[in-house]
């Protein structure tokens, strides 16, 4: 069983969220579904999405977890049994151990190649905030007022404005992607003041990464 994007319930949610709805999660979980999944070997199911309030919760599942800013949005995860959920960072991991299940920790991963669809031979404009941009309200930010904002656009539309840009203010997976669209990625979180944190991953280096870890959890012997 695999719960994603397409889930009836997170549609309807997600119809709501105005421009918020183009936000990393979403997009993370399309690439979860089409580039690591297929390649990875399992008999649990897979939750690549946040869904508060599920009656049928599917136990024995891989869940990944994208708010790393409050893990305790994934309180209801407690009512779940035997589940092994995929952190970006060991602070989460940590943090959500306190409901009993298996953490590990995946470094966040991109489609290295459709990126790559987006570059350019020259950059006309110099620097850019991308993400979303309630963001710059946060007291951690760092983003000088009056920086231009790439924000609520699809994906593809902001691959391919970021591209323009020299400099990007970026962080998590936008960041990965503005390094391969060979930008300059600029620090904003004080949590993560070196930009070389966000390392370029593919999905599919990251499915081999993450079966070598479920492997390990259930006993999977090569």
């Amino acid at each position: 069983m695999i719960i994603d994007h397409t889930h009836p319930d997170y549609v309807k949610k997600w119809k709501t969220l105005g421009d918020n709805k183009y936000n990393g999660a979403y997009y993370y979980s399309k690439e979860i579904v089409r580039n690591i999944i297929p390649r990875v070997k399992t008999d649990r199911n897979w939750i690549t999405i946040r869904l508060n309030g599920m009656k049928n919760h599917p136990d024995h599942s891989i869940i990944f977890i994208h708010n790393n800013k409050n893990p305790n949005y994934y309180e209801y995860l407690k009512d779940y049994k035997d589940c092994i959920l995929v952190c970006s960072l060991e602070k989460t991991a940590e943090n959500l151990s306190y409901f009993g299940h298996k953490t590990i920790c995946l470094p966040l991963s991109v489609d290295v190649a459709q990126v790559k669809r987006y570059r350019v031979k020259e950059k006309t404009k110099e620097i850019a905030y991308a993400g979303r941009s309630q963001k710059l309200n946060y007291m951690n930010n760092r983003v000088p007022v009056g920086t231009e904002v790439l924000s609520g656009m699809p994906q593809t539309t902001l691959l391919r404005e970021m591209s323009k840009y020299k400099k990007i203010y970026a962080s998590g997976r936008t960041a990965i992607q503005a390094k391969i669209l060979e930008c300059e990625v600029l620090p904003h979180e004080t949590n993560f003041p070196d930009s070389s944190f966000w390392k370029v991953l593919d999905n599919k280096d990251a499915a081999k990464m993450l079966q070598k870890m479920l492997d390990e959890i259930d006993g999977v012997k090569e």
